[in-house]
């Protein structure tokens, strides 16, 4: 007898060191028991010490991989990643409404966790446009969520002012990201949900070099609890609680910026 299995797919680069965007969230899809596939948009040469070069994939190559997987395959989550210009942008905007896939996870991969910023203007004019009113929650890294609102974040009243901004560019839940460089011995994450209840999700700040991957896990075990059925609060909290176990439990894998452990990760949540 063929056994059921719920499907998901990461819209994302590839890291050729397996760490980040789509091998980190085929990963995480995986530990969390739903049956990951990927759209690619570009590809990067790089390992734990940095990206050397890259490649963007051709417009009409991505959409046919929307088209390949929409006419064979029953997908009950989406999760964004590396979107690298405005025309990827447009198309990925485009195919999602066709597709009417549900539970899109929008990582905005706009700035890394270190305030590097990662997309063009225009491009993040189309973001703004054309992306991010499809999302069913929005997930920003601490730096994100600053360029996105224009405001500070300084304190709790001002990330909740910007969560509410966010709601009010279309995106139905919104989870801001606190940050994780070691200013504070807890890294606080903010949960506004379509239906204007909050939570804060708080977590002892560890200090490891070994953090590559961690938006995307989090983006991406979000998208793979929601692909399960679960509500958007249960499928955060489970995030969160995994991507703490991935990061509290290093690996030695390359010299530098390491990936997390996923598979320490998915050990301990069994428990």
């Amino acid at each position: 007898m063929t056994e059921e299995h719920i499907e998901a797919v990461t819209i994302a680069g590839n890291d050729s060191d397996g760490s980040a965007g789509m091998p980190a969230d085929l990963h995480a899809f995986y530990a969390r028991n739903v049956y990951g596939m990927g759209i690619l948009t570009a590809a990067v040469a790089g390992n734990s010490q940095g990206i050397f070069a890259q490649e963007i994939m051709p417009v009409d190559f991505i959409k046919k991989q929307f088209e390949v997987l929409d006419e064979d395959f029953k997908i009950k989550a989406v999760k964004t990643g590396m979107l690298a210009n405005k025309e990827i942008i447009h198309v990925v905007a485009e195919e999602l409404k066709k597709t009417q896939w549900p539970n899109v996870v929008l990582d905005p991969v706009i700035i890394t966790k270190h305030g590097a910023t990662l997309l063009s203007d225009d491009a993040y004019q189309a973001f703004l446009d054309e992306l991010l009113p499809l999302a069913t929650i929005i997930t920003p890294n601490f730096f994100e969520a600053q360029k996105l609102t224009g405001l500070e974040l300084k304190d709790d009243e001002e990330i909740k002012r910007g969560a509410q901004m966010l709601q009010n560019m279309g995106a139905s839940n919104v989870l801001i990201k606190g940050k994780h460089d070691g200013s504070s011995q807890e890294v606080k994450d903010y949960l506004l949900l379509a239906d204007s209840s909050e939570k804060w999700f708080t977590k002892p700040y560890f200090k490891t070099d070994r953090v590559n991957g961690t938006g995307d896990t989090l983006s991406a075990v979000i998208a793979a609890e929601l692909a399960k059925g679960a509500k958007i609060e249960d499928a955060v909290k489970t995030a969160k609680d995994f991507t703490y176990e991935a990061i509290s439990h290093p690996i030695n894998v390359g010299s530098k910026w390491g990936p997390i452990n996923h598979l320490k990760a998915q050990e301990e949540m069994k428990n």
